[in-house]
């Protein structure tokens, strides 16, 4: 497949604020109270047409004490067997939905928003598997609502202009790509990182991010070799991917909840290399080498946290009347989820959606 060649609308950014209104305001419902919801919350209050309006949780308390801590208009909890996201979708006053649950709650509360037609940004990975990804997108296809996944590093500036280089040539031809992301997570069988019956394990929570690399550069691999340490539960405490390609490149990628690693991106090619040092995410800097020369570094300094830019694109995108991003389209949502279901394959893990 295609490598991913970032849009001149977002390479813009670099010198635009993502924060300043691309058109009508919109009022956003957040599910969930967690740390990536309050993460993302922040930075959503950035954008000047974003209305933070309403937040669901399953404890109307809960609900309540964010939405007022946040400057949220209403909360929504669960109320007579009616769960508190389902009564915010019906709300006919939300415009976009961010779900931000645990990765096995996606697709049924994504697909709830759908039906009542908001507008969803739904946290990465999409859902747990290829299957519900594709059921996911084609029911916003049948009900022409805008849908993206919220893998927001894709949007950021410094990772659009490493892909902006690559394609550019001045690395000469990619031959092989490096990414690693890891840090010791406590082991806890009931912390959602580690649940099975959540998703649990490196696979959906890390490598997402080292596998951006490459698929922004190089594509879809060709063939794709899995390595993994599972534990008790049979989630992934690490994992090794070894991704081939066509015309002889070659991508590895390591992930792992036991260790610290550099959390770098390397990208080798004929002429010279581009590296990030210390944030394979958001990375802050880009080292561009050509040959034995002094690297040239490029530095960046992200509005907020950095999911500004996401949410900008998807806001961008309901102003235009657009169902799907078009540098997060729902082909590339469904293909990382069916890699993903390949490399489970391989390493033996499985979740308790995969039987539904």
């Amino acid at each position: 497949m295609a490598s991913l060649i970032p849009r001149p609308w977002l390479l813009s950014q670099e010198q635009q604020n993502p924060a300043i209104a691309t058109g009508r305001p919109l009022r956003w419902g957040v599910v969930s109270t967690g740390g990536i919801a309050r993460s993302v919350t922040a930075d959503l209050a950035l954008l000047q047409d974003a209305e933070l309006y309403a937040v669901s949780s399953r404890s109307q308390q809960t609900a309540d004490s964010f939405a007022e801590g946040h400057g949220f208009s209403r909360g929504y909890g669960d109320d007579d067997g009616v769960p508190g996201y389902q009564r915010m979708v019906e709300d006919p006053a939300v415009d976009v939905v961010y779900v931000a649950t645990p990765h096995a709650q996606h697709f049924e509360i994504a697909k709830a928003a759908v039906k009542a037609g908001k507008a969803v940004l739904v946290e990465k990975a999409i859902t747990i598997n290829a299957r519900e990804a594709e059921e996911l997108t084609a029911l916003a296809r049948d009900k022409g609502v805008f849908l993206m996944e919220a893998m927001w590093s894709r949007f950021l500036p410094s990772i659009q202009r490493a892909f902006e280089i690559a394609a550019s040539g001045e690395l000469g031809a990619v031959h092989w790509i490096s990414a690693d992301l890891g840090f010791p997570c406590p082991p806890n069988p009931e912390a959602r990182i580690w649940a099975r019956r959540d998703g649990g394990g490196a696979l959906l929570d890390l490598t997402v991010y080292p596998l951006l690399w490459p698929l922004g550069i190089l594509g879809f691999p060709d063939a794709v070799d899995a390595r993994g340490t599972l534990t008790e539960q049979r989630v992934d405490s690490q994992n090794l991917l070894s991704l081939g390609y066509s015309g002889g490149a070659q991508a590895s990628l390591t992930s792992s909840l036991l260790a610290h690693g550099p959390r770098s991106a390397t990208v080798a090619g004929e002429l010279g290399t581009l590296q990030t040092f210390g944030s394979v995410n958001n990375p802050r800097e880009l080292h561009i080498r050509i040959g034995q020369s002094e690297p040239r570094v490029e530095i960046f300094d992200p509005v907020g946290t950095g999911y500004s830019y996401e949410l900008r694109e998807v806001t961008r995108c309901v102003q235009q009347g657009l169902l799907e991003s078009p540098t997060m389209p729902w082909a590339d949502s469904v293909n990382i989820m069916r890699l993903f279901d390949g490399v489970r394959a391989q390493l033996g893990v499985s979740y308790p959606n995969d039987e539904r």
